[in-house]
């Protein structure tokens, strides 16, 4: 009998409010894990570090990431933020803060969004199928794509949120995008939920009006994913998909948008809610380390 061997890993999953860091093993399997907000850059990572140190030296580490940021190891700036709005982010490199930390670690890089779509395609709501999509949303709109079984970049990386989307009839509503106004992230996300309706997400009834505004901007979002890079399912995360009934909605209007045109819609599992939780993403992170799924080595410091 072949025997595999259990390696242990570190990982952390970088998030615009809260940061996880975990010690497990490539399978996504977490030994130990502790989360704290994140508040600035070397404050975090530092914070990060010594918990890191506390459990020994890593030999790797994944990173998930919120964004934007260059995801790309080949370039100058890798695993720099790029134009976040988060205040003391913006031009942050956390691959070298990281590097200097642990200079013999091997470092894997990714969005947080994609490492949760990763571990839910794997080991969660959508595991076995290599098309999977999952969007979260939150303070913002994200989505990680895996397609053909491999994590979907480009020049930058997926950024979904920020996709334009038809309005609903009679929606006034302004948008809160400081970059684009009324893309989807700006009309769904939960601080334009907030803002549109003077409540939080979470202290609204589940037969409020903003559930069926909100399934129409997420379905009609999702209908540009299936013309694009067509996921086999689609699994919704994030804080405010906790609202009861939004899977459903959402999945109801995906279908009829489609027109009977996208096969995978017929499914009626095909919008569904993550297996994983609020685990998926620091899973993911754990699985970054994967072989298939490291990026080409370390480029330069310049």
């Amino acid at each position: 009998m072949r025997c595999l061997t259990f390696i242990m890993i570190a990982a952390m999953e970088l998030g615009g409010t809260k940061t996880v860091v975990a010690v497990g093993g490539s399978n996504g399997t977490l030994v130990d894990e502790f989360r704290f907000p994140t508040t600035s850059p070397q404050e975090t990572l530092m914070r990060a570090v010594e918990w890191f140190t506390e459990k020994g030296a890593p030999e790797a580490i994944g990173i998930a990431a919120f964004g934007p940021v260059r995801i790309d190891p080949k370039a100058a700036d890798w695993g720099t933020l790029l134009a976040t709005p988060k205040p003391g982010w913006n031009g942050f490199s956390i691959t070298s803060f990281l590097r200097d930390a642990f200079p013999a670690a091997r470092i894997t890089l990714e969005t947080d969004v994609n490492a949760a779509c990763l571990a839910e395609a794997r080991i969660g709501a959508a595991e076995g199928l290599e098309n999977v999509a999952y969007i979260t949303i939150g303070t913002g709109i994200g989505a990680g794509i895996l397609c053909d079984g491999r994590l979907l970049h480009g020049a930058l990386h997926p950024e979904f949120g920020h996709i334009r989307v038809p309005r609903k009839k009679g929606d006034d509503f302004a948008g809160i995008c400081p970059f684009h106004a009324d893309c989807l992230e700006g009309m769904a996300s939960g601080p334009a939920i907030e803002k549109r309706w003077g409540k939080p997400a979470q202290e609204l009834p589940v037969d409020h009006p903003a559930w069926e505004t909100e399934a129409w901007y997420l379905a009609h979002g999702i209908i540009g994913l299936l013309a694009i890079s067509p996921p086999q399912r689609v699994v919704i995360g994030g804080g405010v998909s906790l609202a009861e009934g939004l899977h459903e909605k959402t999945n109801t209007l995906v279908r009829e948008l489609a027109g009977g045109y996208f096969p995978a819609v017929n499914e009626s599992t095909y919008v569904v809610p993550p297996k994983l939780g609020q685990q998926a993403g620091i899973r993911g992170a754990l699985m970054l380390t994967l072989t298939n799924f490291q990026p080409a080595p370390h480029p330069p410091r310049h």
